[in-house]
């Protein structure tokens, strides 16, 4: 049996237009643009109710987030079930769909998912400190030409290219 081959990737400025599309759409129909990192931190204050819910309620940074409805009653969810369904989908219909850890030829997959978790985790904690994740400050911000939002993509680019130097080995 011959493997299919898998179609190209998607233009990289019929992506922009679509997504610049997809952020007009937001902005007219829901009234807010588009993001993610809320979500975490609004699953995070409900499964803290849950486990310890005083603690929660006087935590500075949790306790903002009560009140809130149930996490799947957020815009925030379906948004990024909509991503996650949409991405699966178009590496479906691309043929680029494979279960598989891409790393570096002497890095062991371990390593590779402890790099990963480590980025998403400071990733998080910096979307946390900024105030949006990249979606929300860089694309939403950026929309409306909110001044941090540049400076924080100017941040967030400079720390990208700061750890793929210092990283860069683990590919080779």
């Amino acid at each position: 049996m011959t493997e299919r081959k898998p179609r190209d990737f998607f233009p990289p400025l019929a992506a922009g237009v679509g997504l610049g599309l997809t952020l007009m759409g937001m902005f007219l129909f829901t009234g807010h643009g588009l993001g993610a990192s809320g979500f975490f931190t609004n699953v995070l204050a409900w499964l803290g109710t849950l486990a310890a819910p005083d603690w929660t309620e006087m935590n500075s940074y949790l306790g903002n987030y009560l009140g809130a409805t149930h996490p799947l009653n957020s815009w925030l969810s379906w948004e990024l079930a909509g991503a996650a369904i949409g991405g699966l989908a178009g590496s479906l219909i691309a043929g680029r769909f494979r279960f598989k850890i891409e790393r570096g030829p002497h890095t062991s997959a371990g390593a590779r998912m402890g790099f990963a978790v480590g980025g998403g985790v400071l990733s998080g904690f910096g979307a946390s400190l900024a105030g949006g994740c990249t979606s929300s400050l860089g694309l939403s911000g950026g929309a409306v030409l909110a001044v941090a939002s540049f400076v924080f993509l100017i941040a967030f680019f400079a720390a990208g290219l700061l750890v793929a130097a210092l990283t860069g080995r683990i590919w080779q």
